[in-house]
């Protein structure tokens, strides 16, 4: 099966409309995704998407079919064979690369294209994702990441030792997991822009509904954060795990000063208090804040930021994102290096899509790397899962184990053509 072509589409949502997604720093979000189609010779396609917010989606489907050469005329036997060297190929573009290098937009639309090729393989398989992964041995695992610039911090030896640890228990976690679930917590009701009637309404809605884990948006005036912060701890009681999140607006000092303020309710944790490329930013953080714990990731450009957070002491909770590293590739490495240093994996979902993969690599840590899922929970919002084939399926706060083939990227073909921008009906309307 040879890789024949891309097609690539600008979808968005007008999610701004409802203030979904708002937050101190992105006031207007449109969650969007650059969706590509890898199309073969054979009967079977991958999917796979970047996610953003709106304007400048147009700039990553450009991205994406700039990288297009690379891959067309690609055996999908040839990729499995050498997983990492073909990352590699499309991280170290000789021309290319100038524009990151393994950041921005270009790692975003690697990322697009990886997750499609990791669909395409996983549907061949007749596997879901992390089943595919989870059924790898330790050493074809070792043989997808590319180690460069963390051989100081995790080596292909001691990557694969961890996983060889965890081999031969990992049938017993497996049923677990398709018994029970994985944890999830909700954003959904925390929004900056949504009223406080609205956020009490929601916060409601989802105690019923068997969420113990809010997490609620900070990062306006200091007398709005305390009332909202306020308000949704006396709403869910003494007994929930309450975070918060800052999306990057403060300043190192400020943001300490500002988490000192409001721990009086109880936070597990502070996320992205500062500019995501900030390391002793976050280190000092994390120590004029404990014990709250820090959490960031979700705009970590790549693996080496990760590495220097994690040797940094900087975070206290990994937030890998499923589109924001370079694909699985990427966010395998994250995720043992987290194993490595004892930091638990908590993913970033909020978006279109994001739910429905990063689920996957969750599944995956819990079976193969850490063994564990009693510290750590899974970003859930509960927006636009309707527009995906194999939407993700949350019972009393748990994902469900994924079962159909692929990795749950697949968008309803009416779906794109509705809010395929700017010419779809949604956005003529």
């Amino acid at each position: 099966m040879k890789i024949t072509g891309f097609d690539v589409v600008d979808v968005r949502f007008p999610t701004s409309l409802v203030n979904a997604g708002t937050d101190a720093v992105h006031t207007d979000p449109d969650y969007s995704a650059a969706y590509v189609t890898v199309k073969t010779d054979g009967a079977q396609s991958g999917h796979g998407f970047a996610f953003t917010i709106g304007r400048g989606n147009e700039v990553v489907v450009a991205a994406i079919r700039a990288l297009e050469p690379l891959v067309v005329g690609t055996a999908l036997a040839d990729i499995v064979a050498d997983q990492a060297g073909f990352w590699r190929r499309l991280a170290n573009e000789t021309q290319l690369r100038w524009l990151g290098p393994e950041k921005g937009v270009i790692h975003l639309a690697q990322a697009a294209i990886v997750n499609a090729v990791w669909d395409l393989q996983a549907r061949a398989a007749g596997k879901p994702l992390w089943k595919l992964l989870a059924d790898m041995s330790p050493r074809e695992i070792v043989g997808c990441i590319d180690f460069r610039y963390i051989t100081d911090a995790l080596t292909p030896d001691e990557a694969l030792a961890m996983l060889e640890r965890q081999h031969d228990s990992r049938a017993a976690r497996e049923a677990i997991l398709r018994k029970d679930g994985y944890p999830a917590y909700t954003t959904s009701a925390g929004w900056i822009g949504y009223s406080d009637d609205e956020v009490r309404r929601l916060c409601r809605e989802a105690l019923a509904d068997g969420w113990r884990h809010f997490k609620v948006k900070v990062g306006g005036d200091p007398a709005d954060d305390e009332r909202r912060v306020r308000m949704v701890r006396e709403t869910i009681g003494a007994d929930c795990t309450l975070m918060i999140d800052a999306n990057q607006r403060w300043d190192v000092d400020e943001a300490i000063a500002r988490v000192r303020a409001l721990s009086r309710y109880n936070l597990w944790w502070i996320e992205e208090p500062t500019s995501p490329d900030d390391v002793l930013g976050h280190a000092a953080i994390a120590k004029g804040v404990a014990p709250i714990g820090v959490a960031t990731g979700e705009h970590a450009a790549n693996r080496v930021i990760f590495k220097q957070l994690l040797q940094a002491s900087a975070i206290s909770f990994c937030q890998i994102d499923s589109c924001r590293l370079g694909g699985v590739n990427e966010n395998l490495a994250v995720i043992l290096m987290a194993a490595k240093f004892g930091v638990p994996l908590c993913p970033h979902a909020g978006g279109v899509g994001l739910c429905e993969l990063v689920q996957h690599l969750s599944m995956f840590d819990y079976v193969c790397v850490s063994g564990r899922m009693d510290d750590r929970v899974t970003e859930f919002v509960d927006h636009l899962h309707e527009h995906f084939v194999d939407p993700t399926v949350i019972r009393h706060a748990r994902y469900r184990a994924p079962e159909r083939p692929g990795y749950s990227s697949e968008m309803h073909a009416a779906s794109i053509a509705e809010y395929r921008f700017p010419d779809g009906p949604a956005w003529r309307r």
